[in-house]
């Protein structure tokens, strides 16, 4: 590996993945900023929760196209595990984002970006998009839990990825990232062990 792409690749990656959607939409467009309300979350699902679902699905579809754009930035330089490094840098960005404090959100649309964007640029395989996210999407139909299906989803695309992939960094990549999920999720856990997990109502 070409160590300067590598740490070129993880700037690029990190300060993509800090673009503060949900509060540059919050405040700029509805001069509300979500981090002092609802789950104090900075993400799409406590968007949509507080300002309703045309806001929350901006921010899930921007905070997962932001992956993408960074993962394609660092393609260009034609080095594989730059390319899968950067996206994951993204994910961390958006949860611990240089612009807002360090106070991000939880990895769920920009997990599901970073899943797309291997799909397109490392692996070519459209399942390895497609099947976590149609998991996710069934979780989430069954119990209307966002953290509950992200988590199931990630495992989803770990699992597969094991069986059906051969690239040793996007595996261990992908590790990392449900660790990361699972991790900024704790709350959520504890809450659904209790029965007392939120669950979405405005995503219909």
């Amino acid at each position: 590996m070409d160590f300067l792409k590598i740490i070129f690749s993880i700037a690029i990656g990190y300060l993509i993945g800090s673009i503060p959607f949900a509060l540059l939409i919050g405040k700029g467009i509805y001069g509300v900023d979500v981090r002092k309300a609802g789950s104090f979350n900075l993400g799409g699902t406590n968007t949509g929760r507080l300002l309703g679902k045309k806001a929350g699905i901006s921010v899930i579809v921007l905070d997962a196209l932001k992956v993408p754009l960074a993962v394609f930035i660092v393609s260009l330089f034609k080095n594989e595990s730059a390319t899968i490094i950067a996206g994951l840098a993204a994910c961390f960005g958006h949860c611990y984002p240089i612009f807002a404090q360090f106070k991000g959100g939880k990895a769920v649309a920009s997990a599901y970006g970073y899943l797309l964007a291997l799909a397109i640029l490392v692996t070519f395989n459209p399942l390895t998009f497609f099947v976590p996210l149609l998991v996710f999407i069934l979780f989430l139909a069954l119990f209307r839990m966002v953290s509950l299906g992200s988590m199931i989803g990630i495992l989803t695309a770990v699992i597969f990825n094991f069986i059906f992939n051969d690239i040793f960094i996007l595996k261990i990549s992908l590790v990392v990232l449900l660790i990361l999920v699972v991790y900024r999720h704790k709350a959520n856990i504890k809450r659904i062990i209790k029965g007392k997990e939120s669950k979405v109502s405005w995503i219909k």
